[in-house]
């Protein structure tokens, strides 16, 4: 278990007691959960209005030069882009493509940890109940447990530990136990709307994602190696495989706004989405995250810090789909900003995008360095 998580169990002992008494996912087989996907989308309350502008002509001109960075960012990156940024002191928001639906990939993960937590909350789950996961229960490409479940036959987990994999090392395994114990998708599309989380489509789970995005019908077998998805999805006639490719992109069924998941991170750090024991385990736990050391992270200068999930999709013809970090960071002089990248499609490849993420830090920090400028200003005179 990680080091983080185990500083918030302590947290959490008094909260467990009462209640005693995831590349990631894709569309289904048919149009029903993209109409549902859709329905959620409309159900869902408004995102709060901005707050008002600021009279300070300093603050004004920080966050029209950091708005114009994005842009020029997103502009020469190319692709299908989309950035969004929340200062969490006043509420002010900027971003470029901030409200397009782009695919999330793994960084649904982060509703199924969610609503997980949101239950314990409520005393429906408790984070030392016993989780069996099968051979049946395997999934499709990164899942470090297979080889513990493959070894053992069989493997008994509980709740946290789930959480831990799923968003440390993004284990689509791992994710889908958490999600089949907290009631499967439609009880994540329920939280996310009693949260008022807009914008924001939960798929059917690991491997009907996949498998849809790639124009097949899962098959067990698949799990057991890390090539079979391959071989089946490379010997695929070239029509089926574009097609299901390119109507992913068009509609993901789980795409989310970058803004939508913007708010949502800065509401989760404020404590509005969870209790304060959850809050902190959950912060904890993303501040843990092994993945993607080179995107957003990889632009962290010394002082700061950052929580965060990635999210990663499938390639096809040179093409990659869902390419994305969502964080939290943390500067030096206790700001907090939340921020999303998504990379809807994009021919660059890994080094291109990761250099693009690590401008978009860059960009944060700079705009940071000036709010910091013109508070020492104002102080001093």
């Amino acid at each position: 278990m990680v080091t983080g998580v185990f500083r918030s169990i302590a947290a959490l002992a008094g909260l467990a007691a009462l209640a005693a008494c995831g590349s990631d996912d894709a569309p289904p087989t048919d149009r029903a959960e993209a109409a549902l996907a859709e329905r959620d989308d409309a159900a869902s309350p408004p995102v709060a209005a901005p707050p008002p502008e600021t009279a300070d002509p300093a603050v004004q001109e920080a966050r029209q030069e950091l708005t114009g960075l994005l842009e020029t960012i997103a502009a020469d990156f190319g692709g299908t882009t989309g950035i969004a940024v929340v200062d969490l002191e006043d509420g002010w928001s900027t971003g470029v493509n901030a409200d397009a639906l782009l695919p999330q990939q793994s960084v649904s993960k982060l509703w199924v940890a969610l609503t997980a937590l949101d239950r314990v909350d409520r005393g429906t789950l408790t984070l030392g109940d016993r989780i069996t996961i099968a051979r049946q229960d395997l999934t499709v490409f990164h899942q470090p447990i297979r080889e513990e479940v493959l070894r053992a036959g069989s493997l008994e987990i509980n709740p946290l530990d789930l959480m831990t994999r799923a968003i440390t090392r993004s284990d689509n395994t791992a994710n889908d136990a958490l999600l089949w114990a907290v009631g499967g998708p439609d009880a994540v599309r329920a939280m996310l709307r009693d949260k008022g989380i807009a914008k924001v489509r939960f798929g059917p789970g690991e491997r009907l994602l996949q498998s849809s995005i790639a124009g097949l019908e899962w098959r067990q077998e698949w799990a057991y190696t890390r090539q079979g998805f391959y071989d089946a999805r490379d010997a695929l006639p070239d029509a089926t495989r574009k097609r299901a490719f390119e109507s992913y992109l068009a509609d993901p069924v789980d795409g989310a706004s970058p803004r939508a998941i913007a708010t949502a991170l800065a509401r989760l750090a404020r404590g509005e989405l969870l209790a304060p024991p959850t809050t902190k385990l959950m912060l904890d736990t993303l501040r843990e995250t092994r993945s993607g050391p080179r995107r957003l992270k990889g632009g962290l200068e010394q002082g700061w810090s950052i929580a965060h999930k990635t999210g990663t999709g499938q390639y096809y013809d040179g093409r990659q789909s869902g390419y994305n970090d969502v964080a939290l960071l943390f500067a030096p002089d206790g700001r907090t900003y939340a921020v999303a990248v998504m990379i809807g499609e994009t021919r660059q490849g890994v080094p291109g995008s990761t250099a693009m993420m690590q401008k978009v830090t860059r960009a944060v920090e700079d705009y940071d360095a000036l709010l910091r400028a013109d508070e020492s200003l104002r102080t001093s005179g």
